[in-house]
This record gives structure tokens, C-alpha cells and sequence, in this order.
């Protein structure tokens, strides 16, 4: 009985939650994408000077992932991402609900749009890591044509989020085997298929280690598979947010050779390395305060502990044994 109890009151605890939470994206979404991004800056300001542990989770990546910069440099591109980072949860209710040509003439530019086509009788899988405005990248990719995205169901906001991301024509294939099938189908049609690549897998199967940056990041094979099973071409796809509001830049990448190799370490490694590769044209906007290596491999130390002053991180971080593998991706 009392689970009962607690289960209502957990369900009747979400929904309240997610009531305030839609009313205030609505609220946003009524702004201008300027002032949205002048208090998203505000956001990542309070960040920046607030000791907490997204600050200090984006340094600690920052310093294993880019170990050529120095102490300043460091801090310098945190904080510059803390930054991005309010701007872009704050930009996400706007490329949500405002009307659909006014968000996608916030697209100025495309970099290697010819990499977006499709083959004649081919699907295209197109990825789109957890940089700049993926909201908007998803948008744009449904706009070239049927696609298929896959998706995480959300405690919070989920109704809005599949309505948002729907409103281009996506089908969006949630994280189950009934998921796949439906990427598997879009692709055997030649359609479009979505996939945010540079997320922790939460399950053993269909994962390896493979570097990252140069450290071991439990990485998915899905992509792999999807490739081989059905020949699809891969490519990398995210949207760069432009100064002063002034719209985004859309950026398409190839793939890196061996994404669908047979070898799974190599098809994962050819997948990081595109991340790194998306990273490496506006780093600020990547989302460095995520617990991107969370899960080690067997008899390593976990990472994300340390004090939340910024220097005495960075010199703990200078003692601890080197993270990094020894042959390079």
C-alpha cells in the first residue's frame, strides 16, 4: 500500500514538474532569440562564478581531452562553454515552438550541403552530437526529406519535445529493439535517419570502449550496424550558433573511413573521431559539462570527483596517472 502511495505521489510530483516546465519554455519561446541569448549568457555567467559541479565536470574534461592547453587556456574555454551552454537551453523553446520558416531562416549557411544528398535508392545516416543547436539540426534534417530520428523518452517535457521534433514530418523511433527496426525500414526506403551519437550507452550489449579525445569512452555500436546492414553512407551534421544572434551555421561532415568496419573497436574509434573532428570547428559550444566518461573500463579510477576550486582541480587532475591510451585514435 504504501508503494502505492509513493508511486501516486511520485507520478502526481512529475506531472507538477512538468507543468511549470512547459509554461516556462512557452514563456522563452516569446522572446527574442537576441535576448535569449544575452540572459543565457547571464546563466553561464552565474556558472562561471558559482562553484558547482557542472563547472567543475566541464573543466576536468576540458584538461583530459585538451592537454596541450595550459591552466588559462583552460579556464578561459570553460568558461567561454558555460556561456554557450546557457545559450543553448535557453534557445530551446524558441526552436520549438516559433513558427517553422522563421526557425529555419535562422539556418544562414550550409558547409558541405552536398554531403546531405542521398544516393539514389539509399538511406543516409546522419548524425549529430551534443554540439551547437542539435534541436535545430534535427529540424533541418527533416526538412530534406522522410527521416527517422531515434529518441529518448523524457521524465520531463516529453510530450513537448516529441511534438517539436515531429513538426517537420520526423518519426520518432524511441530507444528499443521496435526502435531500431524502424531505423532499419526508414533506411531500406531511403530515407533520412537521425542519430545523436555521444551519449554513455546505458546497456553492455552493442557498446565497446574506443578513445575519445584519447581516452577510453564507452561508445555505441548502433551506427555501426545500421551501416553495415543496410549500406547506408554516414555523415556528421550540427548547427554552429553565430555571434550576436545572428542565426547558425550548418556544418556536414563525412564520416571517418572504418565506421563500418566488421572490427568493432575500429567502426566505434572511426565514430569518436567524427565527433572530435565536429568539436574541433567551435569547441566552446560542445557540451564538456556531461559526464562523458562516467562508466571506465574494468580497474580504472572513476574521474569526476576533486575539489570545485578551479586550480587546486587542475593540479589534483596533474597528479593522478595519465587517463589517456597510449596509442593515439
Amino acid at each position: 500500500m504504501a508503494r502505492r502511495k509513493l508511486s501516486a505521489w511520485r507520478r502526481l510530483r512529475i506531472a507538477v514538474i512538468d507543468r511549470i516546465a512547459r509554461a516556462l519554455v512557452q514563456l522563452l519561446a516569446r522572446l527574442p532569440l537576441s535576448a535569449l541569448h544575452r540572459l543565457g549568457a547571464w546563466v553561464g555567467w552565474v556558472f562561471i562564478h558559482w562553484p558547482n559541479r557542472q563547472r567543475r565536470n566541464a573543466l576536468i574534461n576540458l584538461k583530459l581531452c585538451l592537454p596541450a592547453l595550459d591552466h588559462a587556456e583552460l579556464i578561459a574555454l570553460r568558461d567561454r562553454n558555460l556561456v554557450e551552454f546557457g545559450k543553448t537551453y535557453l534557445e530551446i523553446g524558441y526552436l520549438w515552438l516559433r513558427p517553422l520558416p522563421q526557425v529555419h531562416d535562422l539556418v544562414r549557411e550550409v558547409h558541405g550541403a552536398e554531403f546531405l544528398l542521398r544516393q539514389p535508392g539509399k538511406g543516409l545516416i546522419v548524425l549529430s552530437p551534443h554540439l551547437g543547436a542539435w534541436e535545430l539540426a534535427g529540424l533541418h534534417l527533416a526538412r530534406q526529406g522522410p527521416t527517422a530520428i531515434f529518441y529518448k523518452p523524457q521524465r520531463y517535457l516529453d510530450g513537448l519535445i516529441l511534438a517539436a521534433r515531429q513538426r517537420c514530418g520526423a518519426e520518432l523511433a524511441p530507444i528499443t529493439a521496435r526502435g531500431i527496426r524502424v531505423l532499419v525500414q526508414a533506411l531500406e526506403r531511403g530515407d533520412y535517419v537521425g542519430v545523436l551519437p555521444d551519449q554513455e550507452p546505458k546497456e553492455d550489449k552493442g557498446a565497446v570502449f574506443a578513445p575519445l579525445f584519447g581516452i577510453p569512452a564507452f561508445s555505441m555500436l548502433l551506427v555501426n550496424r545500421l551501416a553495415r546492414r543496410t549500406g547506408a553512407p554516414v555523415i556528421f551534421m550540427f548547427a554552429q550558433r553565430l555571434p550576436d544572434a545572428a542565426g547558425f551555421r550548418m556544418h556536414c561532415i563525412p564520416a571517418p573511413a572504418g565506421i563500418d568496419s566488421d572490427d568493432d573497436v575500429v567502426a566505434a574509434t572511426a565514430l569518436n573521431r567524427g565527433i572530435e573532428q565536429c568539436v574541433a570547428i567551435c569547441p566552446e559550444q560542445y557540451v564538456w559539462p556531461y559526464k562523458r566518461y562516467r562508466r571506465r573500463p574494468a580497474g580504472l579510477p572513476g574521474i569526476y570527483d576533486g575539489p570545485l576550486d578551479d586550480h587546486k582541480l587542475l593540479a589534483l587532475i596533474e597528479r593522478r596517472p595519465s587517463q589517456r591510451e597510449t596509442t593515439p585514435p
